[in-house]
């Protein structure tokens, strides 16, 4: 019996399991291979990130960071790319590394150093997901790190502000969305009808672009003119989370629809009924249908009691 796995990770939110790139991918990937994580978010507990999130726990094994993650899954015999064939598991490194070149500065930037959207949207989500008083401290350092990643990635020559950087960053990232749109085309995944490890990461990716809500969203924007990589995130959340476009899970779906089949159930047993009781009527003998009688006003002026009306 295989031993027990437990991915810690960020909660989710606006129709999302997770709002965190890295746990999302761990757990999409989990999800395309079959693996079964029990899943345990940070939701406003003292489980605060000591570390990199997710966190993988398998008996005495602790692993963090997602290459780590899904190696250690693929060991366990869960892989979504025992189908692959060599050409194609290169194309995954390379089309990896060029959302973590191209991509993951922007996401970075979009959600961390972005002043209205990481005061407004990213702060606010993270620091409620977090006990106090880590919730004054973990949101502003998770901050700090993005941009010293943007920085280090994309800080050097001939790029010295940060204005200059930021330009680069989001063409780099409008670029990369182009070309995954293209690679998708009309498939609906990256390698034909079975979701893999790059849909894993792309996934991971775009899904929290595509989905939260921004007050800037200059990439949210060129992501949505692009109709089959957003048909591509519905489709992962509707089939492998059970999560709805709208972002709600089919559950109340599903009891409305139960409700619904049993009214329907009800009424088709009302209807059978009336029926037979109609077939019976028509087969009794029949009698000449009796006359109604004038309804007449007592003296008051009032019209008799029902009981009078209905003497002989």
């Amino acid at each position: 019996m295989a031993a027990p796995m437990e991915l810690s990770c960020w909660g989710g939110g606006w129709g999302l399991p997770s709002l965190h790139p890295e746990s999302l991918t761990v757990m999409a990937y989990a999800k395309f291979s079959g693996a079964p994580l029990t899943v345990n978010t940070i939701n406003n507990s003292w489980r605060a990130p000591k570390g990199d999130m997710p966190v993988l726990v398998s008996e005495d094994t602790v692993i963090s960071q997602p290459a780590k993650i899904l190696n250690f899954l693929r060991k366990q015999k869960y892989n979504a790319d025992y189908e692959l064939s060599a050409k194609q598991g290169a194309d995954t490194l390379a089309y990896i590394a060029l959302l973590e070149e191209k991509l993951l500065p922007a996401l970075l930037h979009t959600f961390w150093i972005e002043a209205e959207n990481y005061c407004s949207v990213t702060k606010p989500w993270f620091a409620s997901r977090i006990a106090f008083p880590l919730s004054l401290y973990v949101p502003g350092k998770m901050s700090r790190e993005a941009l010293n990643r943007i920085l280090l990635t994309k800080g050097g020559p001939p790029l010295y502000s940060l204005t200059e950087v930021e330009a680069q960053i989001y063409r780099d990232a409008k670029e990369c969305l182009n070309l995954l749109s293209k690679r998708l085309g009309t498939s609906q995944f990256f390698f034909g009808d079975t979701p893999t490890t790059l849909d894993a990461f792309v996934f991971g990716f775009l899904a929290p672009i595509y989905k939260v809500c921004f007050p800037r969203v200059q990439l949210q924007e060129h992501l949505k003119q692009l109709p089959n990589l957003c048909r591509f995130c519905d489709d992962i959340l509707t089939c492998y989370f059970r999560l709805t476009v709208s972002g709600h899970s089919p559950a109340g779906q599903d009891t409305a629809d139960a409700n619904l089949q049993k009214l329907t159930q009800l009424v088709n047993k009302e209807s059978n009924l009336i029926e037979k009781m109609d077939d019976n009527l028509r087969r009794s003998p029949q009698h000449p249908p009796r006359k109604l009688t004038t309804l007449k006003l007592a003296a008051g002026g009032e019209e008799s009691s029902p009981m009078s009306r209905l003497s002989p």
